[in-house]
């Protein structure tokens, strides 16, 4: 992919959300015993699917290697109630993550909006730690302090 024919684009600042990230990790047997001690806490079938669905995000991203950290906002896991301590336990850090979006300049939608995206976050991956938010052009920015694994 040649980054000089990168379309201008545009990043507008959205918000500042407080997540926790998963520490450094590189097995799925960690993600299977987060399910074993988070599920005390899974008291009604609602939060048992948050919780699954929660494990596989853990999951999907410890098996895409992503340079980039795991985090969700708080605000999303706060139906693990006391299961959040339990997170912080297992050494899960509280930072803060920078939310802008991307706009480009031509398309609106479809596959070459999609196509010159993926030209941008490359650019930007050699600038800043980033992850896509998923079916969005927002990306989460991380805090510069915070080393790539």
């Amino acid at each position: 992919m040649i980054l000089e024919k990168t379309k201008k684009f545009r990043m507008n600042f959205i918000s500042r959300e407080k997540h926790l990230r998963l520490t450094n990790v590189s097995s799925i047997i960690v993600v299977q015993k987060l399910y074993e001690i988070l599920f005390q806490y899974a008291i009604s079938k609602e939060k048992e699917a948050k919780l699954k669905k929660f494990i596989d995000l853990v999951e999907s991203h410890i098996k895409s290697k992503s340079a980039a950290p795991f985090s969700m906002p708080i605000s999303e896991l706060a139906f693990l109630d006391e299961g959040l301590e339990e997170l912080k336990l297992l050494n899960w850090m509280e930072i803060p993550v920078s939310i802008f979006e991307i706009e480009i300049d031509g398309p609106e939608d479809g596959e070459e909006l999609e196509a010159e995206l993926e030209k941008v976050l490359e650019l930007l991956e050699e600038a800043m730690i980033l992850k896509r938010k998923a079916d969005s052009r927002q990306i989460y920015v991380y805090p510069l302090a915070m080393t790539r694994y």
